[in-house]
């Protein structure tokens, strides 16, 4: 019988095994903020120059084998040296500590690293001694410090074997629960007596693109079920080793929801799968402003002490790892929630989180991307909100206004650091002086400015010592942000592609220095390659072909567009042929408040209003207020938090005594995610085409594109636009017995360009340019 595998990374089974001691993510100098990138490039340079026979980032292989099953561990030696007859596996680590404090016992897990490494390549090529060194690169002083030790395989051998004795139990837990799980898939039917339409359709077509390993784009609209429709094939995919893991992406708290919901409806049908959904560090966090470090913070105090036991109680008793599950037993164990539920999703099947733990290139998953050849399958929901994401993502800025603020703190205290301020500054002051000449606040830099990148490196290693050695010195925090402020931006510089513009911005009584990733193919492409296969999908992806090309698609990735499930007589859509431009809104205040009321009179139920800007929605509302204050009125306030988007979405109530009106905000919280099914909303008003605010960026974006692809205002305006009044619109039908009628007010919406960008189900509109034709067709539609 061949005997099951359970595959490991060299550095996560020694950190796992090995860690002892507390989170301290106090600043310890550029070593942890560049992750030793600068050391090992020049080491590696350096050995290349050295050595005849050298090679770097060597991946390295072996399976061990058990009774009952192996253990694969893999990863990449920093550099392998061959000096005549000498073998020399080397590990390189950066470090701001001065060097005569580091001895042969600094660091025991840096050892074990190189151990394993030197270990793998002696079996590997047959040797009986082989040296194992770790060079450490001091990075103020630019010095190298190397430690070298000869071992006997045999010596490499014992050290091997206990630490894989150690991770044995775990390994064994491991692959239990795989067997039971794929068990478990094989067994678990579809959870819904039937298919909707176009549902199965499109379960079949993410199952066969896992299986392939391929890339589908798939706009499916609201009612088909998205969500259960690629979680459960890819379910399926996992038990038949089309895949190991599930990530389901999203761009927002609410729709995390629905996965959770579909994940826990296959387990109530005897699904074994294990699921976590990992909360940002400030929302779960126990202790808010409070440093993690063992001295101000008793949920990293000995946290690696603790934690394995940790997992191991909570992997053998629980299959959903929600946030009250991470906080429960973070509070038995005394341990911080946020670092547990990274440490946890290790453990995990499904793995529910933000788009930025796979794309954002300094907050994406290391743990997983970086060190374990895995096939994950990426389940991108909501992925219309990925352009824009991913535009941010990728983009860096700096305002003067914070370099002037730390030059204000180290003023006669810090000369050298006060000097390398004052030389950003500098520079800020003559990108600002250059659009003065040009009569311009915003204007387009001619490629990259190179030219800053040595001032902020230079400020970069002033602050180094500075930051570590004056924690509770006025100005501290300032200083430490702007440090990774300065950071990101030249570290984004490693990204920047003819998808890049700059520019700079001094609209708001401050200079903004901008690298705008806005075109994000290229580097949302290097994160859909992290996985074995991605699905790419949402209720609005319209036009595809405009989503396929900026979210990384390419010629092989499949596309599919899905019909509504629901009958298109259980939609009254109208189009009222009023301007809603900017320079006619004051003229049509009266005429818009009208039709609302008209609307919403037709029959007693929950509206929801949508508008193009939240000025826009209070001019409309107050007026609406004034005009009918015996209605029932409540409106999308401009900052809310979780409480209070729950007690305004709970206002909409099922069989509502009396009519409720909603004023929300087009691409707002409230005009995607969310499902008020059967009588929780009846109706809405959708106000103007969506078009983004003009602004520079909108416009830079418009020109790049006019000039790429001739289809610049596109682009930039009308496409984001209209996939928001899609979404907004979606609000309405949720389910097959869902009645509702929508009225989008803008006479750009009778145009030939926006009719053919909407669903084959709005064809069959009625045109209103009256409160007695809106009277009318409600009074047909709703009797």
């Amino acid at each position: 019988m061949i005997k099951k595998e359970v595959k490991v990374s060299v550095r996560n089974l020694v950190q796992f095994i090995l860690r002892k001691g507390n989170i301290d993510n106090r600043f310890i100098g550029k070593s942890r903020a560049q992750e030793g990138i600068k050391a090992h490039q020049k080491l590696q340079k350096q050995n290349k120059n050295d050595y005849d026979n050298y090679e770097k980032e060597v991946y390295l292989k072996h399976v061990f084998s058990f009774d009952d099953l192996n253990i694969a561990v893999e990863g990449r030696a920093d550099g392998i040296i061959v000096d005549n007859n000498d073998v020399i596996v080397e590990e390189i680590k950066s470090t701001n500590k001065e060097l005569i404090h580091i001895d042969a016992d600094y660091n025991p897990t840096h050892w074990a690293q190189v151990k394993f490494y030197a270990y793998i390549y002696s079996i590997l090529n047959g040797l009986e001694n082989i040296s194992v060194q770790i060079s450490y690169y001091q990075l103020t002083s630019n010095e190298i410090k190397t430690i070298r030790k000869l071992f006997s395989i045999n010596e490499l051998k014992l050290f091997v074997e206990d630490v894989l004795e150690g991770y044995y139990k775990w390994a064994k837990l491991s692959l239990s629960w795989i067997n039971e799980r794929n068990t478990s898939i094989k067994s678990t039917a579809f959870p819904f007596k039937e298919y909707r339409k176009g549902q199965r359709e499109l379960a079949v077509s993410v199952y066969n693109t896992i299986r392939e390993g391929g890339v589908l784009f798939a706009q499916a609209p609201t009612g088909i079920g998205k969500t259960i429709s690629t979680i459960f094939p890819a379910v399926k995919a996992i038990g038949e080793e089309s895949g190991d893991r599930i990530f389901y992406l999203t761009a927002k708290t609410i729709t995390r929801t629905v996965a959770e919901e579909a994940f826990k409806r296959l387990r109530d049908k005897g699904l074994k799968f294990k699921t976590i959904t990992l909360t940002a560090k400030d929302k779960i966090c126990f202790n808010e402003r409070i440093g993690c470090n063992p001295e101000q913070c008793q949920y990293a105090l000995n946290y690696y002490d603790k934690v394995n036991n940790a997992l191991f109680d909570v992997i053998t008793n629980e299959q959903y790892f929600s946030r009250e599950i991470i906080e429960q037993y973070s509070i038995k164990y005394n341990i911080c929630p946020f670092e547990f539920s990274l440490d946890l999703s290790y453990w995990c099947d499904g793995i529910i989180c933000d788009y930025n733990y796979v794309f954002d290139p300094r907050t994406y998953l290391k743990r997983f991307f970086d060190d374990i050849n895995e096939r994950y399958i990426f389940l991108v929901d909501e992925a219309h909100n990925l352009i824009d994401r991913g535009r941010d993502m990728f983009s860096a800025e700096i305002l003067k206004s914070n370099i002037l603020e730390g030059r204000k703190f180290v003023k006669g205290k810090v000369p050298k650091l006060y000097k390398s301020l004052n030389a950003l500054n500098s520079f800020m002051v003559d990108v600002r002086r250059s659009g003065e000449e040009q009569d311009e606040k915003s204007y387009l830099l001619e490629g990259e400015p190179k030219d800053i990148y040595p001032l902020i490196r230079n400020f970069l290693k002033e602050s180094d010592e500075y930051l570590v050695k004056n924690q509770n010195v006025e100005g501290y925090e300032h200083i430490l942000e702007l440090y990774f402020d300065l950071n990101a931006f030249v570290n984004m510089s490693e990204y920047y592609d003819e998808g890049y513009l700059s520019y700079v911005d001094c609209s708001n009584k401050d200079v903004a220095l901008k690298l705008f990733c806005i075109y994000p193919r290229n580097n949302l492409q290097q994160g859909i390659k992290r996985a074995h296969s991605t699905i790419v999908f949402s209720a609005t992806l319209t036009p595809l072909n405009y989503f396929i090309d900026i979210l990384g698609g390419e010629e092989g990735s499949y596309k599919m567009k899905l019909s509504s499930p629901f009958n298109s007589e259980n939609l009254c859509l109208m189009i009222s042929p009023i301007s809603t431009r900017y320079k006619r809104r004051e003229q049509t205040f009266s005429i818009i408040v009208d039709y609302i009321y008209k609307f919403t009179q037709g029959k007693k139920g929950n509206y929801m209003i949508f508008f193009p800007s939240y000025a826009y929605m209070m001019k409309i509302y107050e007026l609406f207020k004034y005009t009918y204050p015996n209605l029932n009125i409540i409106f999308q306030k401009g900052e809310m938090k979780e409480e209070e988007r729950e007690n305004f979405l709970n206002c909409f109530k099922e069989n509502p005594v009396n009519t409720l009106i909603g004023f929300c905000v087009m691409g707002g919280i409230f005009s995607e995610g969310i499902d008020l099914t059967n009588d929780r909303l009846i109706g809405a008003v959708i106000i103007g085409v969506g078009l983004p605010q003009i602004c520079f960026e909108r416009e830079i974006i418009k020109q790049y594109f006019d000039e790429f692809k001739a289809a610049g205002y596109d682009y930039a305006y009308t496409f984001p636009g209209m996939n928001k009044v899609l979404q907004a619109a979606g609000r309405v039908i949720r389910t097959e017995e869902d009645r509702g009628a929508v009225l989008l007010i803008d006479d750009r919406f009778l145009t030939s360009k926006y009719i053919s960008l909407m669903p084959e189900g709005w064809k069959n509109f009625s045109m209103v340019n009256t409160k007695e034709n809106i009277n009318q067709v409600l009074k047909y539609f709703w009797n």
